[in-house]
């Protein structure tokens, strides 16, 4: 213990030699942010293309080789496998650079661990997933964990582009719509899964390329398809309805343009998702609409998290019934 201040003495000057600013730090955490978006839509692509046992083994491609067979399928495969490693290593920097942030901040340091984590976990995963054949419970966990590794790189990027509210003082909203932009998260969360479960009962099991017989969910038989996804279009719905009227409320409570520039990305995003959907159902599933519909979908939980976060700090406890700023100007901190 007494050798740790002087460890701490010996260490610092290399700290500060390669000490980055807030704003440096800030593009970190944005690039680990588009990295880790990037790979849910490769992952995806993987899927719809057929390519999940394009590399039948992990985590060697095959039981003999490193690398793919040179095949269209197997480099679909082994391709997002690498991309996964740069994926780690922006993970990896956007936790390490937060320790030579000057000034050094800890929930920075903090959210910056998730990142890793999570990276390790999705291979993890991953592996079980192309060890199992794609079974549908792993397929879904595999998306369902990008979410919510997602959730962490919007926290983090969205603090180190703002100091905290004692160096800064941040924009508060009506308690009411801060108190909405939060359901949003279980709405959404709870559309994202019945939307992995449609797909693990439609025809997009991700061995299609391969020859491969993938195991499909049927827990209603031929009718788990068409149940899945007219629950799935019911919960959007609710979304989309309770987005828009929290765009109202926004509105007409007093909510900045700022504070209000997400919800409406929100809106619109779920209006678009709305048209995709029907269009891929109308026309059978085609590979082509239901990627873009699964990329869509989580372009769509990143414009729900920044709404949280621009929406969801609430006007002090007796301060919500006072007039609060209108659009464009700052609403009273309390």
């Amino acid at each position: 213990m007494r050798d740790r201040p002087r460890l701490k003495a010996r260490l610092r000057p290399l700290r500060d030699r390669f000490a980055i600013s807030p704003q440096r730090y800030a593009l970190v955490a944005r690039v680990a942010l588009v990295m880790l978006t990037l790979i849910v839509l490769t992952g995806a692509a993987v899927r719809v293309t057929g390519s999940g046992l394009g590399c039948p083994t992990w985590p060697k491609c095959t039981a003999d080789s490193l690398y793919s067979e040179l095949n269209v399928h197997g480099l679909i495969e082994f391709g997002n496998r690498l991309l996964t490693f740069l994926v780690g290593f922006a993970a990896i920097g956007a936790f390490l650079a937060a320790f030579l942030r000057r000034p050094y901040r800890r929930d920075l340091a903090l959210l910056g661990l998730l990142l890793p984590l999570g990276v390790v976990g999705q291979a993890v995963l991953g592996g079980f997933t192309v060890l199992y054949d794609l079974a549908p419970g792993f397929v879904m966990s595999h998306y369902i964990l990008s979410m919510l590794i997602l959730v962490g790189c919007v926290a983090l990027d969205w603090r180190a582009h703002r100091e905290p509210p004692a160096r800064e003082p941040r924009v508060a909203t009506d308690r009411f719509v801060a108190f909405g932009s939060w359901l949003l998260v279980p709405i959404g969360a709870i559309t994202i899964i019945a939307g992995t479960a449609a797909s693990a009962a439609g025809p997009h099991a991700g061995g299609a390329g391969t020859g491969d017989v993938i195991k499909r969910l049927t827990f209603k038989g031929a009718d788990t398809l068409r149940f899945m996804i007219e629950q799935h279009a019911r919960l959007a719905t609710l979304l989309g309805v309770f987005a828009v009227v929290l765009w109202v409320m926004a509105r007409r409570r007093g909510a900045t343009a700022g504070q209000r520039r997400p919800l409406t990305v929100l809106c619109a995003l779920l209006a678009l998702q709305g048209v995709v959907g029907g269009a891929q159902y109308a026309l059978e599933l085609p590979a082509e609409i239901v990627w873009v519909h699964v990329a869509l979908a989580a372009v769509t939980w990143l414009a729900l998290l920044w709404t949280v976060a621009a929406l969801g700090r609430p006007l002090p406890r007796g301060a919500w019934a006072e007039p609060v700023a209108r659009s464009g100007e700052a609403a009273p901190a309390g």
